[in-house]
């Protein structure tokens, strides 16, 4: 499919990780993103032939100030964080931008896919994970970086989930996935890139975590046996679908080693970009 929405892809740093189960850290990765990315030691241009640099190819929002001492609890409400997230998401959307999101941990997609599902009825995610992140709840907690894929599908919030990468589901995870119809892509079962299409607008949700740590060691929670960089990029291109937004998520900067996971999310985030807006 050729289609394409009209809009901007516009980058946001949303640098919260204040549901993240085992380490924190995550929340301090969107400057690294950027500064990778800008980095003269690559160019500027995609392997799908897109100069990010020609003017008004994508914009750059800067990041969002959250934090997780807030004055409400209830996420629906002035002063969370997923509240903030939201709207600002939201008023992007409905400025005609296509939000792509820095995070951050993984928490962060389920007040990202609210706006999005307010404005898009039809959507489908890509998800692309070590982690079904599909628990009715972590530790007690509801809205963890474990459980966003959860409250999605219990709230009807898109059409269909196909995640890819995965190979930590535990048995409620994977009674979760068959209660909500998701289509499941095991690391065993790939390639998979014939899977990746849909008729209708689509949502990346990019979990630096469905690398091999050997690639991209920068994650809280290393799970051997994972995607190369060049598996993970030929399964981007393959999408077919109006990309209508994405977001990148749960590097960690504290488990990097000399930038490289750094630089591997700045050409994850390149290969996005030029996705969504290649001819």
């Amino acid at each position: 499919m050729n289609t394409k929405v009209r809009g901007t892809p516009t980058i946001i740093g949303v640098p919260f990780d204040g549901q993240s189960s085992y380490l924190r850290g995550a929340g301090d990765a969107p400057p690294k993103i950027r500064e990778a990315m800008a980095c003269d030691a690559s160019n500027r241009w995609t392997e799908l032939g897109v100069d990010l640099w020609a003017p008004g190819v994508f914009e750059n929002r800067g990041d969002l100030r959250l934090s997780d001492s807030h004055f409400s609890q209830n996420p629906g409400e002035p002063g969370h964080p997923f509240f903030e997230i939201e709207r600002v998401i939201a008023e992007l959307i409905d400025a005609g931008k296509r939000p792509v999101s820095l995070g951050g941990d993984h928490s962060i997609t389920y007040p990202i896919v609210k706006a999005f599902a307010k404005r898009y009825p039809d959507l489908t995610i890509f998800h692309f994970d070590a982690h079904p992140d599909l628990h009715d709840e972590y530790e007690g907690n509801r809205l963890s970086h474990a459980c966003p894929f959860a409250r999605i599908m219990e709230g009807g919030l898109v059409n269909r989930l196909v995640q890819v990468g995965i190979r930590t589901a535990t048995r409620h995870q994977l009674e979760q996935a068959q209660r909500f119809g998701v289509e499941m892509i095991e690391m065993r079962a790939l390639p998979a890139e014939a899977k990746l299409r849909t008729a209708g607008p689509a949502y990346v949700s990019f979990d630096i975590d469905v690398l091999d740590p050997a690639f991209a060691p920068g994650v809280s929670h290393r799970e051997p046996g994972g995607m190369s960089v060049r598996e993970t990029i030929a399964h981007l291109h393959a999408i077919e679908g109006e990309i209508v937004g994405a977001d990148l998520v749960e590097y960690n900067p504290v488990r990097d080693f000399g930038g490289t996971t750094a630089t591997v999310a700045a050409k994850i985030l390149k290969e996005i970009l030029g996705k969504m807006v290649a001819p």
